[in-house]
């Protein structure tokens, strides 16, 4: 998506906050290696499954509605590119005030319990 070489990826891995977020990993996960990707395209291709991550973009975004069913749709329509940013706004956001709660939590629990009230 980010037309990077496996290498830049991987250090994005490593220092990029949004990537570890789309990766679903800690903020203080290490990152792997570079040749890791290579490999995985390997196995994927070797299974067959490359058709079945387009199905489950294709059936994520018609859930969201940002395609339609049975007709054709180029991926780059603004309105779906400006849908997505939305979506990766927002869900950054909230990621972002996640772990600075989390972060707040381990260090000070005290303070978070006083000020944040949550219901059960």
């Amino acid at each position: 998506m980010e037309n990077l070489t496996d290498q830049r990826a991987a250090e994005a891995v490593r220092t990029d906050l949004s990537w570890k977020y789309a990766l679903g990993l800690k903020l203080d996960d290490p990152g792997f290696d570079a040749s890791v990707l290579s490999e995985f395209r390997s196995r994927v291709i070797a299974h067959g499954l490359e058709e079945q991550v387009l199905d489950l973009l294709l059936g994520t975004l018609q859930a969201r509605v940002l395609v339609k069913a049975g007709g054709k749709q180029r991926p780059d329509t603004t309105h779906v590119i400006s849908a997505v940013r939305d979506l990766n706004r927002v869900e950054l956001a909230g990621e972002c005030v996640r772990a600075a709660l989390e972060a707040l939590a381990a260090a000070a629990p005290g303070w978070v319990e006083q000020v944040l009230e949550v219901p059960d």
